[in-house]
């Protein structure tokens, strides 16, 4: 079981660190346990207890009348807000599910914001902020493993399936491999980067997680793509990275190569003869079009 100290529930749940003492002295919201040194800590379900506390008093209900709430009353509450565009009220119950492993809430608030506002704002406005937050989570030792694969594997589902609504494009120019290189596992931003190019008609070879070089080249040799499109987040060397895409454009000069993730923009200056770097989808589509 995780524990939390009251900066940590701030950064979590967006209550100021002030406003959580009020709610704990005048409404008992919270009943934190103190170490010896008098410093609050906090456990999961009080963590899950202050997202749903927030979420309603963000929905107008007044704290007074949330104190008064049976556990279940919240509950019920809860599942009748309705999914706001703005991503502070999908984020809180974004984390609600991740906390407490809750899939229903998860992809009943992920339908609504495609319904809303469609995969691409969803992605951008809504998961990577997210995705982010999660990666805040993971350093203070507030997620797990399985908590992080739970909600990866929702989100790279939700993605799959969008896909497969889409028309396979029919032309035959500009086409883009994809992939990630060996040992590469992260799928999501490459995943949402194969609809996107999909939905701008252009055609693609979705090759997936952990390609070996070799199979790579074999591919680039019998399928002949105009360009090839991966991301790199796993921790490497510098000169792995350099030496990889080095080796890449040695093999095939005339062949766009676009890249992005963690390893990529620290090493911009380094790769930039042997890459186009991504950072939105513009990225590759203006570069093909010259």
């Amino acid at each position: 079981m995780a524990e939390y100290k009251i900066k940590d529930l701030e950064t979590l749940t967006g209550v100021k660190s002030h406003t959580i003492r009020i709610w704990e002295k005048r409404y008992r919201i919270l009943t934190p346990d103190r170490t010896d040194t008098k410093i609050r800590t906090y456990s999961d379900s009080e963590l899950t207890h202050l997202l749903t506390v927030s979420m309603l008093n963000r929905n107008g209900i007044k704290i007074s009348k949330i104190a008064e709430l049976s556990q279940e009353d919240m509950n019920k509450l809860l599942w009748d807000i309705k999914v706001d565009k703005e991503p502070e009220y999908s984020m809180d119950k974004f984390i609600l599910a991740l906390v407490t492993l809750d899939e229903p809430m998860f992809k009943e608030t992920l339908h609504g914001l495609l319904e809303a506002v469609g995969l691409e704002k969803t992605f951008t406005d809504h998961l990577i902020p997210f995705l982010d937050r999660i990666g805040i989570m993971w350093l203070i030792g507030s997620v797990s493993p399985a908590q992080e694969h739970f909600m990866s594997n929702l989100i790279r589902q939700k993605i799959i399936s969008e896909i497969d609504k889409q028309d396979i494009p029919n032309s035959t120019e500009s086409t883009v491999l994809m992939y990630l290189p060996e040992h590469e596992w992260h799928e999501i931003s490459l995943l949402f980067y194969h609809f996107l190019l999909r939905s701008k008609g252009i055609p693609t070879f979705y090759l997936g997680q952990s390609l070996p070089y070799d199979s790579l080249v074999e591919c680039i040799e019998k399928l002949k793509p105009n360009a090839v499109f991966t991301s790199w987040l796993t921790s490497v060397d510098k000169e792995f990275v350099v030496g990889y895409f080095k080796r890449l454009n040695s093999d095939f000069p005339k062949l766009d190569v676009f890249a992005g993730g963690a390893q990529i923009k620290p090493n911009s200056e380094a790769l930039k003869k042997f890459i186009v770097e991504v950072s939105d989808i513009s990225s590759i589509t203006n570069h093909m079009k010259s």
